[in-house]
């Protein structure tokens, strides 16, 4: 039986005969030669998540710890949402993100959220607007089960559905932002006159994202990879 690969070492690129059997497809060979040739870019890039989310949780601490106040008076439940989700080479993680809606929200609908989603509390909407419900996946950060660009990390059932080459970008671990989150920043708008959300998402929206996702990891670059946090501080918080 092949050995799980350990996602916290996504940054040491394994070899082809490692990774799980769903990713060594003829499909996803391109996206991983393409990033052998950046082995020391990887490394860059996980040294830069360890230092910047540590300077990152210090400075966010304050902050965070009013919000989780806020939480807690504003709903029952806990503070945190903790759904399962997919990062490198398929490892599963439960990710860190301020709960937004009443509490067993994923039990009461689906997996994505509309534009008016009735689930989501007082205080859930305020964070939500300017994304500062992402702010504790600086944790995930520093344990390595995210970085801080990448694709956004999936709920378990979507990735299921993945088509074979949507596999590549299991290749890299999930991210906070990416260049497809950002470009569909207003998916709860699409999804608002959806009749299925579910199905409209992997139909239609998922395979664009993908699309954008799949070109990040076959032209990996620190400087594209700095374009897309640039990007992102503009489009959360100075377009608003």
């Amino acid at each position: 039986m092949r050995r799980e690969l350990n996602c916290r070492k996504w940054y040491h690129l394994p070899e082809w005969e490692d990774l799980p059997d769903s990713m060594r497809t003829d499909e996803v060979r391109p996206y991983y030669d393409a990033l052998a040739k950046h082995k020391g870019g990887l490394i860059v890039k996980r040294a830069f998540d360890i230092a910047a989310g540590c300077v990152t949780f210090v400075v966010l601490a304050i902050p965070m710890g009013i919000m989780a106040v806020m939480i807690k008076s504003d709903s029952e439940g806990p503070v945190f949402y903790r759904q399962e989700r997919v990062t490198a080479y398929g490892g599963r993680f439960r990710i860190h993100k301020f709960r937004t809606m009443v509490n067993n929200a994923d039990k009461l609908g689906t997996a994505v959220t509309v534009s008016g989603d009735s689930r989501i509390t007082r205080v859930g909407a305020k964070l939500r607007d300017h994304r500062l419900d992402e702010f504790p996946q600086v944790i995930d950060v520093i344990t390595g089960d995210m970085s801080f660009v990448g694709t956004r990390p999936e709920a378990v059932k979507y990735v299921e559905r993945y088509a074979p080459e949507m596999m590549a970008t299991l290749l890299l671990p999930a991210g906070v932002t990416s260049e497809a989150s950002v470009r569909f920043k207003d998916e709860a708008e699409l999804l608002e006159s959806a009749e299925n959300a579910d199905e409209t998402y992997v139909n239609e929206i998922l395979p664009k994202k993908m699309e954008i996702n799949l070109k990040a990891v076959r032209e990996f670059s620190l400087k594209r990879e700095f374009r897309t946090l640039l990007g992102t501080v503009f489009t959360v918080f100075l377009e608003k």
